[in-house]
């Protein structure tokens, strides 16, 4: 017992657990991705200062604010050089040597800034010359420099033929000179392999971690159940043990009570013994209950399933319970028998004795009762619909819960113990099948029977 609870609880610590993993695994993949994006922009803003100071151009202001942040991000002990870049027309002297050393000094202390080219682009959009000591990978973005002589300064990712993503940074020299405006760019590709390292290695961490978990969440769930479930059990080996005891007493009870009946003359006494046996019956049917669910939920019940031919099977139970019907004045109906199914044919004549009882206990003289079987697919689908009193809709949600009852002061019948349909559901569901019951309020119920239709 309590296996559906263990999985639950189960179901619940691994989710709870997956839900940390990921937040965790998503949470550093998105603080290296964040990091790599703000690193390469600063980068990329770096080296935009260096060419703004090489052509004597001014300043823009967030390219001041940039520069900054880059010098505070830099560790101490490693040299801030910022050699200035000579323009295109300046002649290569002793200096521009010098500078060039500086340049390829800084950049050895920082591989975003080896790793980024410099376009200078002519009013017309052409590229000018390539100040790069390598081939370049792209020629200049005509759509990132349209849109930085419009708005001063362009942010895009773009991509290559082959699919490479650059990040580029393009913006507008006041200056009177070529170039008028400038790229810097820089490949993503070595980025893309970092995030995609990381990406497999979190998704494998991840698997082995729903493993592990898994285990862990089946031990932790069954540990905390060792308590509930021995409870339980004890719960159950006292129904069980107190239904045997209560057997005979209540056996020996009305043995007496009906050899004390036969010996009263009295209207009186007579109806006070026949008020006791119909207690003892009362009992009797309880404790019957009791001892079925306790093995129901124990799963100790015995199931002896065979094939069932409903054409046959319906027929002799409606015989029997047609008596009882007509007795009290009500039309029972055997619709069609269409369908076989593989059950236990006394507990499947238990579950419809249940809902046939009901049937007759809430419908009025005159009234009507019928039982069809039909084959749907897959499934064959037993009812019972009968035209009564209904049953309100805010009882329907708690109908199949143990000793819950709708008040039947209304009828003359005798009164159940609330535990009929609650053993209805437990068989069919031991059966492999399933329950559904509808019902309106002055027209009538109708309950569902739905099985794996037999072979």
């Amino acid at each position: 017992m309590l296996k559906s609870l263990h999985l639950r609880l189960t179901l619940l610590y691994l989710l709870a657990a997956l839900i940390l993993v990921t937040l965790i695994g998503g949470s550093s993949y998105y603080l290296l991705l964040h990091y790599l994006q703000s690193s390469t922009d600063l980068a990329l803003q770096h080296k935009m200062v260096r060419v703004f100071q090489g052509y004597g151009a001014p300043l823009p202001a967030e390219l001041a604010a940039a520069e900054q942040a880059w010098n505070a991000s830099q560790a101490p002990g490693i040299p801030n050089i910022q050699p200035e870049l000579k323009p295109q027309n300046q002649s290569n002297d002793e200096g521009e040597g010098e500078g060039e050393e500086g340049e390829n000094a800084e950049e050895s202390y920082d591989a975003q800034l080896a790793a980024i080219f410099v376009l200078p682009i002519d009013a017309s959009g052409g590229l000018i010359n390539n100040p790069n000591p390598y081939p370049l990978p792209m020629a200049p973005d005509i759509e990132a420099a349209t849109a930085a002589i419009s708005y001063g300064h362009d942010w895009r990712t773009t991509y290559l033929v082959d699919g490479t993503p650059v990040r580029l940074l393009t913006y507008r020299l006041a200056t009177s000179n070529d170039p008028a405006l400038v790229q810097v760019g820089r490949l993503l590709n070595d980025q893309e392999r970092v995030l995609d390292q990381l990406l497999t290695g979190l998704v494998t961490l991840g698997i082995t971690s729903v493993l592990i978990l898994g285990a862990a969440s089946w031990w932790l769930a069954g540990r905390s159940l060792l308590p509930a479930q021995k409870a339980w059990d004890q719960q159950q080996t006292f129904v069980a043990n107190a239904g045997h005891e209560l057997r005979t007493p209540l056996t020996l009870i009305r043995a007496g009570v009906e050899v004390a009946l036969r010996s009263q003359t009295g209207n009186e006494q007579k109806t006070l013994f026949g008020d006791i046996l119909q207690e003892c019956d009362h009992m009797a049917r309880l404790v019957e209950d009791l001892l079925l669910l306790s093995r129901l939920d124990a799963g100790r019940l015995k199931l002896e399933k065979k094939l069932i031919l409903l054409a046959d099977f319906l027929p002799e139970l409606y015989r029997q319970v047609g008596r009882l019907a007509e007795k009290r004045q009500i039309h029972l109906v055997l619709e069609s028998t269409q369908g076989k199914i593989f059950g236990d044919p006394s507990h499947l004549r238990q579950v419809l004795f249940v809902l046939l009882d009901n049937a007759l206990r809430h419908t009025s003289e005159g009234g009507t009762i019928k039982i069809s079987a039909l084959a749907k697919g897959q499934l064959v689908h037993l009812s019972v619909l009968d035209n009564g009193r209904g049953i309100p809709a805010e009882h329907l949600p708690h109908i199949f819960e143990r000793f819950y009852q709708v008040d039947d002061s209304y009828s003359d019948q005798p009164r159940g113990n609330g535990l009929g349909l609650s053993i209805a559901k437990a068989l069919v569901e031991a059966q492999g099948g399933s329950i559904q019951l509808e019902s309106w309020v002055g027209e009538g119920t109708k309950v569902t029977l739905a099985f794996p239709g037999g072979k």
